[in-house]
């Protein structure tokens, strides 16, 4: 079976999502980021303090070529849709979920989060609205997760895989 990427904004609620759906399919959970802060020994804060937002890029390209293209559940950093190269990788190896938020849920959920480097920012509202539409080209399927909980939305995209499964086996 193809691997199922989780995409979307920060606060959308991959790596949550990620945990649980990745114990319900009874597959290994995988998180680009936390493979970015272990191969570095730093964190995204620190990486993109030090070294800047476009070594962090590179870094999370090569760690993105490196993931699993079947039997995987990963959760993919917010901005990994940036590159023309990784959307294009996506698209091409593994099976991509959408998590769509809103931004007014995204600021309810992050609040003042310090650990997110880009959040911090003044430009949220022009980095959202930048990135949308290459998070709907990129993927096979949206889920919508306002007022959801990562168990609901787990639930859906569970249901979603079965389905598609079931659908390409002409089940």
């Amino acid at each position: 079976m193809k691997a199922i990427y989780l995409i979307g904004f920060m606060g959308s609620g991959k790596s949550s999502v990620l945990r649980l759906l990745a114990e319900k399919m009874a597959l290994p959970g995988l998180d680009t980021d936390q493979q970015i802060e272990q191969t570095t020994g730093r964190t995204i804060p620190e990486i993109f303090k030090c070294q800047g937002e476009a070594i962090f890029r590179e870094k999370e390209t090569d760690t993105l070529m490196k993931m699993p293209k079947t039997d995987a559940v990963v959760a993919t950093g917010g901005g990994i849709v940036e590159s023309t190269m990784n959307r294009n990788w996506l698209k091409e190896h593994v099976f991509v979920v959408y998590l769509h938020t809103s931004l007014a849920e995204i600021d309810r959920r992050l609040g003042n989060d310090d650990s997110r480097p880009l959040w911090k920012k003044h430009e949220k509202t022009e980095l959202y609205e930048r990135r949308l539409e290459k998070y709907r080209q990129t993927a096979d399927n949206l889920i919508e997760t306002d007022g959801k909980s990562p168990e609901q939305v787990a639930e859906e995209i569970y249901q979603l895989i079965r389905k598609e499964n079931t659908d390409m086996l002409g089940i």
